[in-house]
């Protein structure tokens, strides 16, 4: 087949193509038909989706096309007009051919190759199959290409029309499957990349903005700030589509909300959502109280929380996928609506809710947004007291982000390091054992006999009694000599064992960083002699 046979199509008879699907058309279903409304006890039964057979001509043709790019003969001006012209010759046949395993791959990078305009034409033409696509292992793939080949585009102020035109129908058919594509793996990673792409954040640096990353927990205890999301880093975006967006999807979902809520997939939708509203406090008044299981409006005593909902939000803060969802919503809230949340739903249950394996990060994620000390002092009455208990239960995420809050906050420093202190070394104890015990925080609290506890050469060094230590040598030196002696008097070979781990050499580095004395700080360099540690 000649160069010009992908110039200007197959050319194909179309009373020919017609009579050739006649005689081969299958009524396939895609795997998600069946599992899709099964699930939804909410959701009306909908036919499912016909899946024509894809005519071999067209297949033999996009094969052929992926072989063409497959020799790098093709200049980059000519490759263009090809995948152009390949788009075209989907037309009626794109759920097809985005759901097939072998030519998927293959529309992907034509997808990539293709100018705005095709790509417009060809979102245009499966529009009401977008979704079906998002939906499918293969078509999700698809779906991604071209919303990210969109994205490279958002700067272009020719193309903005017609980019924001075509966005406009996908939103719309995405919002009014919300509760289905939401609630399916593969459909609720694109339905985030297209509110991503709304908002204007480039895809590729979409991380923060899909699941909760180290970034967030370094931020949480004031290790480092995620520039990722800030607002200087986005594109143009289209705000009156993403405000549609959310919208239409929060309104096609309202009746299904408790039981998205709790859904692993759309749990995250909704966790990117907050997150790309992030700063709008007025869209957030509104979508927060939604997510919670309010309505839309302030009650007439100007409240955002309903009673009836207050009563469960504790109980479901212990359920693994609305946690996630409720520390981002502490994460983002307005101040009036993260106050009423704390006063409301969460005082006098901090311990409770500590205790618990979901419920604790849900605790971190309040006590780390908190922004002022009233509230921090209303925390440190209920969980100040109860930190060796946390320790032992095995939620050493809570201490650190009280810690850290504190420091952050200017609130019960010098106490705070106290109590601390005495939760891993008793009056009677020497000063010495505290770095240690909080470095290997896992073995010292499980061991039964701690006063018979010594440090396991080779033993595995905890990340978050690390990221407590960290945190410590942040305050003022005078609050902290403690745990300046003991690390200053640590055995050679401990001191050499922390400066060659990661997590112990973070601690060293941080005490060096800190306000110690000079005197100090000569003192633990010359312990662990760092010329012949580093000539090792």
């Amino acid at each position: 087949m000649g160069e010009q046979h992908y110039k200007h199509g197959k050319g194909k008879n179309k009373k020919q193509q017609q009579q050739h699907n006649k005689g081969h058309e299958h009524t396939h279903h895609s795997m998600k038909d069946t599992k899709t409304f099964n699930r939804h006890s909410s959701s009306a039964p909908q036919p499912s989706r016909i899946r024509k057979q894809v005519d071999p001509e067209i297949s033999k043709y996009l094969l052929e096309i992926a072989n063409l790019f497959d020799s790098n003969g093709v200049e980059l001006e000519e490759r263009t007009l090809i995948c152009g012209n390949a788009l075209e010759e989907t037309r009626g046949f794109e759920f097809e051919v985005a759901t097939d395993y072998i030519l998927s791959h293959t529309l992907e990078t034509i997808i990539q190759g293709s100018d705005v305009e095709h790509l417009c034409a060809f979102l245009q033409s499966c529009a009401e199959t977008f979704p079906d696509i998002a939906m499918d292992r293969s078509g999700s793939h698809v779906a991604e290409a071209i919303l990210k080949s969109l994205s490279t585009r958002v700067e272009d102020h020719d193309a903005r029309p017609q980019l924001e035109e075509t966005l406009t129908t996908v939103c719309k058919v995405m919002a009014s499957s919300s509760v289905e594509v939401m609630r399916n793996c593969h459909g609720s990673h694109v339905f985030r990349t297209l509110l991503c792409l709304c908002k204007g954040v480039p895809l590729d640096k979409s991380e923060y903005y899909f699941s909760k990353s180290a970034t967030v927990l370094a931020g949480r205890l004031n290790l480092s700030v995620s520039k990722k999301h800030e607002a200087t880093n986005f594109q143009s975006g289209f705000p009156n589509l993403l405000k549609l967006l959310v919208s239409e999807m929060l309104k096609n979902a309202g009746k299904s909300i408790k039981t998205l809520q709790v859904d692993p997939f759309s749990s995250l939708v909704f966790q990117t959502t907050l997150r790309v509203l992030a700063g709008n406090d007025e869209e957030l008044l509104h979508v927060i109280p939604i997510l919670l299981g309010c309505k839309d409006k302030r009650n007439s005593e100007g409240s955002f929380l309903e009673d009836k909902v207050v009563a469960e939000l504790i109980k479901l803060s212990k359920e693994a996928e609305f946690s996630h969802l409720m520390e981002v919503v502490l994460e983002v809230s307005p101040e009036a609506l993260f106050n009423e949340l704390f006063t409301k739903v969460f005082r006098n249950s901090l311990f409770d809710l500590s205790s618990h394996q979901h419920g604790n990060f849900v605790v971190q994620a309040l006590i780390s947004h908190t922004k002022n000390q009233d509230l921090i002092r209303l925390i440190w009455d209920e969980l100040g007291s109860n930190l060796e208990d946390l320790f032992k239960m095995g939620r050493p995420g809570v201490v650190a982000a009280l810690i850290a809050a504190s420091e952050r906050l200017h609130f019960n420093e010098q106490k705070c390091c106290q109590f601390l202190a005495k939760t891993v070394c008793s009056a009677d104890e020497s000063p010495k054992c505290i770095v240690p015990r909080l470095l290997f925080l896992d073995s010292y609290f499980s061991c039964e006999d701690k006063s018979d506890w010594s440090w396991q050469s080779g033993g595995k060094m905890n990340v978050m009694g690390s990221l407590i230590l960290q945190a410590i040598f942040r305050f003022k030196s005078e609050y902290i000599q403690p745990y300046i002696n003991s690390l200053t008097s640590m055995e050679t070979p401990h001191a050499l064992e922390a400066v060659r781990d990661a997590k112990g050499s973070h601690v060293i580095e941080a005490f060096l960083s800190s306000s110690a004395s000079g005197k100090d700080k000569c003192k633990l360099v010359k312990n662990i002699s760092l010329i012949g540690c580093f000539r090792d």
